[in-house]
């Protein structure tokens, strides 16, 4: 079965067992399950149902596999002539999750 999420602010077409990069969930540990309720769409083929914006009673299960932080990005910000010059860096957290199940 196939299921369109919302999780995170970020939208997701998911299916059992994949594995997705999503902003980190706070307070969160690996090992620990969390409950999607905001489902967009699931289904497939004829039993296909799209929300009106989220489907009623839909929820997809998913494990947190590990919490991260990505790559550095240098943010440097220079006024040319002023002498002004701003170095900034900043790494996102983020979390991998494996989809166990979709309930629709």
């Amino acid at each position: 079965m196939k299921a369109t999420i919302k999780t995170q602010g970020q939208q997701f077409a998911v299916s059992e067992g994949d594995i997705l990069f999503v902003n980190r969930y706070q307070n969160s540990v690996a090992g620990s399950t969390v409950q999607i309720n905001e489902v967009l769409s699931a289904g497939e083929g004829e039993n296909f149902k799209v929300g009106t914006p989220t489907l009623e009673g839909a929820s997809v299960t998913a494990t947190i596999l590990e919490n991260k932080r990505g790559k550095k990005v240098i943010v440097f910000k220079k006024k040319k002539r002023k002498g002004m010059e701003r170095k900034q860096g900043h790494r996102q957290e983020f979390s991998v999750i494996k989809i166990q199940s979709i309930n629709a």
